[in-house]
């Protein structure tokens, strides 16, 4: 018996021994998950930088559930304090074989969806048990043999009530399930559209050296999600404002959740090309040389042109693409949201606020009656917009009502003004043109046409305001073609924006004020020629 005893207590030893050597593998196997700590995010592309805690003595740290196309190339993976990371490597699994792995709130969700609707449809199963027994007693089966008249008698007002409140209770359910299934519907087609069970996933293994642990972080770079720039300019007319919003939309579709994360907005493109191409030799030679022998050698001394595209990434192939906008900046500019941002993948797009502005302005009305019978008001600044600004959609309200969209672009905006839609308050009419033809000289050399425009511009505005009408002027090409132009009132000395060509009437017109600008233009060209006008 002692001998039983104590084979007992050293198998139970030994048992013992094999679980807690189990449970250690086990505890290796449910290596925490790395979260992603801060993004980077350029037009066209990201870098994302994930942190993952290691135990002492690790020997390597798994990062998994990154998307699908990581170059290893581009990894970069640095620890803290303590911990030396060695060699990087990446390989591709199924999503399949990392499910569990890999869960996203979105699973939860779509599970626990999966189960309240397993539960309506066993309420279901039991009210149609329920319906069934009562009617049993139409059918007088066996299993109402038992009852007695005087039994249904007295409880079939009961069994009226239940019957009824079952079958409203079935319809209940059956609403339920229906919201259910429309539900699970649209949150599998969320998740399916990063990929089926068998679309691929990343998984990059660094080798360390931990003996006190700490935390790795990897950075890796993704092309296709994107940030464009937007803006929405509010002018107020009476105070003489503009409240110029900058706005970013951000966008991505990598597979992976961007949840409650820091993120950097640039305007650099690490996708563009590194260099410019280099200047061609200019050859100069007899032409005892052929044509042909001359392109040879052309071909041969021409500097080759590396293409520095950005491979296609699943996101593009879905077609998710943002159009890149140029920016006209020495060097990138970084915007950092002070918030934390969410940004779910699947190519739905959310808009940050970045900053606001409000600068004095003031404004006039625009018009090209030639062109356009309307009349539109423009916004001036009274001072240079520092700051790099790229182009983007803007949202233009003018004193707090919604008049449309336009585009931002700085260079413009200084030198054209933002048009903020139409000044229905200016009305502007042209009049019907006048064109004389004839000859002119002592024996008629020359022919002659003068053409003659009036323009109307009426002010039903309630307060003064500053117009600006726009013209084109004949502008002669040939020293044979001459022109002579007067106008009433007097242009502006200088040509508009210094556009050659464009002449422009600026002065105040009085509230309920009429005005007529005439220009008349005199153009004289030898006789035996052909006028050509463009």
């Amino acid at each position: 018996m002692p001998d039983l005893r104590l084979f007992c207590r050293r198998t139970c030893v030994v048992v013992l021994a094999l679980c807690g050597f189990s449970l250690a593998q086990a505890q290796d196997a449910a290596e925490p998950r790395s979260r992603i700590q801060a993004v980077q995010l350029y037009p066209g592309s990201a870098i994302v930088e994930r942190a993952l805690a290691v135990r002492p003595g690790a020997r390597q740290a798994q990062f998994v559930c990154l998307p699908a196309g990581l170059d290893a190339g581009q990894l970069q993976a640095q620890g803290s304090d303590g911990v030396q990371v060695g060699e990087i490597s990446v390989r591709e699994q199924p999503r399949s074989l990392l499910a569990e792995l890999c869960r996203t709130p979105l699973d939860e969700r779509i599970d626990e969806l999966r189960e309240q609707r397993a539960a309506q449809q066993a309420e279901l199963a039991a009210i149609d048990y329920a319906i069934g027994f009562l009617k049993s007693f139409e059918q007088g089966d066996n299993r109402a043999a038992d009852v007695s008249p005087e039994q249904i008698t007295a409880a079939a007002q009961a069994l009226h009530r239940s019957g009824l409140q079952w079958q409203r209770d079935r319809h209940a359910l059956e609403r339920k399930v229906q919201q259910l299934d429309e539900t699970l519907k649209r949150l599998l087609a969320e998740r399916d559209r990063s990929g089926g069970p068998d679309a691929p996933l990343s998984v990059v293994r660094v080798l360390l050296y931990a003996p006190m642990g700490g935390q790795v972080a990897l950075r890796y770079q993704l092309h296709g999600p994107s940030w464009q720039p937007e803006y929405r300019a509010e002018l107020d007319t009476d105070a003489d404002r503009l409240l110029l919003t900058r706005l970013a939309r951000v966008a991505q579709d990598t597979g992976e959740d961007w949840a409650d994360v820091p993120i950097t907005l640039s305007t650099g493109q690490p996708g563009a090309a590194t260099s410019g191409p280099l200047p061609r030799p200019w050859r100069l030679d007899l032409e005892d040389r052929s044509e042909q022998e001359e392109a040879v050698i052309l071909r041969k001394s021409a500097a080759p042109v590396v293409s520095m595209a950005a491979p296609a990434s699943a996101g593009d192939a879905a077609g998710f693409r943002f159009d890149t906008a140029v920016f006209d900046a020495a060097f990138a500019t970084e915007f950092k949201p002070s918030q934390r941002v969410t940004v779910p993948t699947g190519g739905d797009s959310i808009t940050l606020t970045l900053g606001e502005r409000e600068l004095p302005a003031h404004w006039l009305v625009r018009a090209a009656p030639a062109l356009d019978p309307h009349a539109y008001l423009i916004a001036r600044l009274d001072e240079p917009l520092d700051g790099v600004w790229p182009a983007g959609p803007v949202a233009l309200y003018r004193n707090a009502a919604f008049v449309g969209h336009g585009r931002f672009e700085l260079d413009q905006m200084a030198r054209d003004g933002l048009a903020f839609g139409r000044d229905e308050r200016v009305r502007v009419r042209t009049e019907q043109p006048e064109r004389r033809r004839g000859t002119r000289g002592l024996i008629g050399s020359r022919n002659q046409r003068t053409d003659e425009r009036r323009y109307r511009v009426e002010n039903t505005h309630d307060e003064t305001i500053e117009v600006q009408i726009l013209d084109a002027t004949p502008v002669s090409q040939n020293d044979k073609i001459k022109v002579q132009s007067e106008y009433q009132p007097q242009v502006q000395p200088d040509f508009w924006q210094d556009r050659r060509g464009t002449v422009f009437w600026q002065q105040e017109l009085a509230a309920g004020a009429v005005q007529e600008f005439v220009a008349t233009h005199t153009i004289t060209w030898p006789r035996d020629e052909q006028l050509r006008e463009r």
